[in-house]
């Protein structure tokens, strides 16, 4: 193994620590992508996007092709990009062709909260049709104000957003009206040649808020289009995508106190998606991949405490439907999935200053196509009020979904995806450890754990045969985690680091290389640091390092590697509101795979302006 990224960005982390702290801080605006864990909260080649905040998370691998906000494969503990699910306040979000569209979010961050990283237990109660995790997104309360900020760089970048809110100032049987709106565009020749974006995004949203309880009717459109060589398969070909999505629904939450809370939504969403392997092929063949999909669902969910008793629940639905000029092989085009969990709580005093809480309940999944499965939820856990050690648990949990058009109805024996209509469901079995506390000022949490998935649909490779097919596979992930915080007076730090160890078996299916399942970082280590240097200036660098584990179909930049992002902000203090940036995305240069034969960007920089209001 090479360690050499790990040892150099302890050096780099080490050298912006020593600086000299200044008392003078300097706050970016609230307007943003809004996660603590990563200290640039928007991307250098576009505008931020929900996808924005996981880019140096970490406890998220994301592996992106073109920019992270054209595709990116959101991956969590080792999982597939069809792993990791998405909620959006009571609904979970997917794109029924393929993980790949998952992230399609076409929402702007200013109108939510921090991304919640959902895992184990957790994640098995409280969304649907994904196995490892799932990544979760509140509504932000609107309050009145706004921003504009413009940006421009290299291979002629430029980009442009808006964002303005207004809440009502009188209140009627307690309830508060208030509105927003957004609008952002940028285009970009791309740092690799026929790399080129052309992204619009637009949103409304109506907000009726009082003091426990918050109901938002939304409605979200983005347009995408950009380039890539070898952005889906490995053989040299320069490919493109456009991608159209829509999506709008209503969603209420109302806190009831002590932990308590209802949560329901409903929604409805539509993905276009024009793709093509070869840009270059003669008109009548170059775009023979068209689908469009639908999905609409509803949910609700939340935890209500009666006497000594807690009742954790949820419960979802959603439909799907699809159109497509060549997943045309499969059994079906149409489905309906649902959820429901239920998952009792209990609670007993120890002492004057912990308590044993124990969870044990279970979920069951169910479709119109593919049956049914039940699945346990369980977890023990023992919490502190005070004292460096806040709580420590133990837990099992399984979880199942269900394979995507892709993979179901692509031609078996023709074609550049091979597909199979007989996959089935997939489960995933999770056990895990963990512990959080706070010592020396630090803030830290830490899990190991051991995660059986049977019937996985991974993307493979075969020498001589010009696809990628979709096989099953069993897989065994035994993994450790953790992540630390800790702020000075001018210094924010976060620290994250996973080990990771599988072992496979493709159930005698011809397999050479696998584009998912056995991509994956061996060792990952993350520094996200925040420096107020002082008089208006505050210095920004996301770093992660990695040791991946070997892959035949990566072609460059080997299996270490250390990607950066460095960010510089000014806001004069003689200008109340106005701010200037100057960003580096891959800072290095470095030219390694996210994704085995999907070529890397270069560094790329940017200036940008922008004024809150």
């Amino acid at each position: 193994m090479n360690f050499k990224p790990l040892v150099r960005l302890f050096g780099v982390g080490s050298c912006l620590v020593g600086l000299r702290a200044q008392p003078e801080a300097v706050t970016l605006p609230e307007l943003t992508v809004n996660s603590p864990r990563v200290a640039n909260q928007s991307p250098t080649g576009t505008f931020a996007m929900p996808v924005s905040a996981l880019r140096y998370d970490p406890r998220v691998d994301l592996e992106g092709r073109n920019l992270a906000e054209a595709q990116a494969d959101v991956t969590l503990r080792g999982g597939i990009f069809e792993n990791t699910g998405f909620r959006l306040g009571a609904v979970s979000l997917s794109d029924p062709q393929t993980g790949h569209y998952f992230a399609e979010i076409p929402i702007a961050p200013a109108m939510l909260g921090t991304p919640e990283i959902l895992t184990g237990a957790e994640h098995a109660l409280q969304a649907s049709n994904s196995t490892v995790g799932a990544i979760a997104y509140g509504w932000r309360p609107i309050r009145t104000g706004g921003m504009a900020a413009v940006g421009f760089g290299q291979y002629h970048l430029d980009r442009e957003e808006f964002y303005q809110g207004a809440a009502g100032g009188s209140e009627t049987a307690g309830q508060r009206l208030a509105g927003d709106i957004a609008w952002a565009h940028s285009r970009s020749d791309g740092s690799v040649p026929l790399g080129e974006s052309r992204f619009d995004r637009a949103n409304v949203r109506l907000q009726l808020a009082g003091a426990n309880s918050q109901t938002d009717l939304f409605a979200g459109y983005q347009a995408k289009f950009f380039g890539w060589p070898n952005l889906y398969t490995p053989f040299n070909s320069d490919e493109t995508e456009n991608l159209e999505s829509l999506l709008y629904g209503i969603n209420h939450r109302t806190s009831l106190g002590h932990g308590d809370f209802v949560e329901a939504g409903i929604f409805r969403r539509r993905n276009k998606d024009d793709y093509a392997f070869n840009r270059f092929a003669p008109l009548g063949a170059v775009h023979p991949f068209q689908h469009t999909t639908w999905e609409g669902g509803a949910a609700a969910g939340g935890r209500s405490t009666f006497d000594a008793l807690s009742l954790n629940y949820r419960a979802e639905i959603s439909t799907d439907e699809l159109r497509s000029t060549s997943l045309t092989f499969g059994r079906f085009n149409t489905r309906t999935i649902g959820k429901f969990s239920l998952v009792p709580e209990k609670s007993w005093a120890i002492d004057g200053h912990s308590q044993l809480v124990v969870k044990a309940g279970a979920a069951l999944d169910h479709s119109d196509r593919n049956g049914g499965a039940t699945s346990p939820i369980v977890e023990i856990a023992r919490e502190w009020a005070g004292g460096a050690v806040r709580r420590i648990y133990a837990s099992y949990a399984e979880s199942t979904q269900l394979p995507s058009y892709t993979a179901l109805n692509s031609s078996a024996t023709s074609g550049l995806f091979r597909g199979n209509p007989n996959l089935g469901r997939e489960t995933s079995r999770n056990t895990e450890l963990g512990a959080r506390g706070e010592l020396a000022g630090w803030n830290a949490e830490a899990a190991v754990f051991y995660r059986r998935d049977d019937s996985l649909v991974d993307w493979t490779f075969k020498r001589g045969v010009t696809a990628r097919s979709a096989n099953a596979v069993n897989l065994q992930t035994t993994g450790a985690e953790l992540v630390a915080r800790r702020s000075w007076g001018a210094f924010d730090l976060v620290l994250g680091y996973t080990a990771l160890g599988k072992s496979s078996d493709y159930r005698g299916a011809p397999v050479d290389a696998s584009f998912y399942a056995l991509n994956y970082a061996r060792q990952r280590l993350t520094a996200a640091i925040v420096a107020r240097i002082g008089r208006g200036f505050e210095l920004r660098f996301d770093n992660v390092a990695r040791v991946q584990a070997s892959n035949l179909l990566r072609t460059a930049g080997g299996d270490s590697a250390l990607t950066s992002a460095l960010g510089l902000a000014y806001r004069p203090t003689a200008w109340r509101g106005v701010m200037f940036t100057a960003q580096a995305d891959n800072l290095w240069s470095s030219p390694f795979q996210e994704i085995p034969a999907v070529p890397a960007a270069s560094r790329q920089v940017s200036l940008g302006a922008g004024y809150t209001w």
